[in-house]
């Protein structure tokens, strides 16, 4: 049971999020010992204070949920959150500059990030895998473990696609064991979960964390 709790990164994203949501969801987190809560950057600060002391960790979105911001703008946001109480970094990719080939925008992209983070935060980096074909992805996980970064994530949930098994299959190939995967986006139950970690995941995010872990006892060994 702890096993697969301690993979999940409890997320509320939503625009519509309270306080008092984080609020919960940080307790929620606590009370099951996920890895980290998600949460927006706004709400950093008050997730970071109701979970000191817990071993839960703080996760928060850069260039969220585009990926078009400037690198100038991410090493900012990274560096912010961090001062918030961020102890991770899910950056998104900048797809544009990928679709365009210009795989040099990309790593600069990724770089300034894992600078502003270096020594002080996890980072992360969402490909949104359905904007992407397979080439395209590899090009991308490739780009983050120049980089430096410790994950490659599949989706933000905010595009018409979410995480697939094929996707983490593929990322992990690519990646080996220089960096983790994160599936995100659709995964709603331990049967969803468990799918994704026998791909290669090394982290889910999800929303329904609280259900996932509800649901485990009855169907799982974890």
């Amino acid at each position: 049971m702890k096993k697969i709790a301690a993979m999940i990164d409890h997320t509320l994203l939503k625009p519509e999020t309270t306080k008092e949501q984080v609020i919960k969801l940080a307790e929620e987190a606590a009370e099951f010992q996920f890895a980290s809560v998600c949460v927006n950057p706004s709400f950093v600060k008050a997730a970071a204070e109701k979970l000191k002391g817990t071993g839960v960790d703080v996760c928060t979105v850069v260039g969220f949920p585009l990926g078009a911001s400037t690198p100038e703008v991410k090493a900012f946001e990274t560096s912010n959150a961090i001062e918030n109480g961020a102890t991770e970094i899910d950056m998104v990719l900048n797809i544009g500059a990928l679709k365009a080939g210009d795989l040099e925008l990309v790593e600069q992209d990724m770089r300034a990030v894992q600078e502003a983070a270096a020594g002080k935060a996890l980072t992360k980096v969402i490909l949104e895998t359905c904007l992407l074909n397979d080439e395209e992805k590899k090009q991308a996980c490739e780009a983050a473990l120049r980089a430096g970064l410790d994950f490659v994530k599949t989706s933000t949930g905010f595009s018409f696609g979410a995480a697939t098994v094929e996707d983490v299959r593929l990322m992990r190939s690519v990646v080996g064991d220089k960096a983790g995967v994160k599936a995100s986006g659709g995964v709603r139950t331990l049967e969803d979960a468990e799918a994704m970690i026998e791909a290669g995941a090394a982290r889910i995010g999800a929303s329904a964390g609280v259900k996932i872990m509800q649901g485990e006892a009855a169907v799982s060994d974890y």
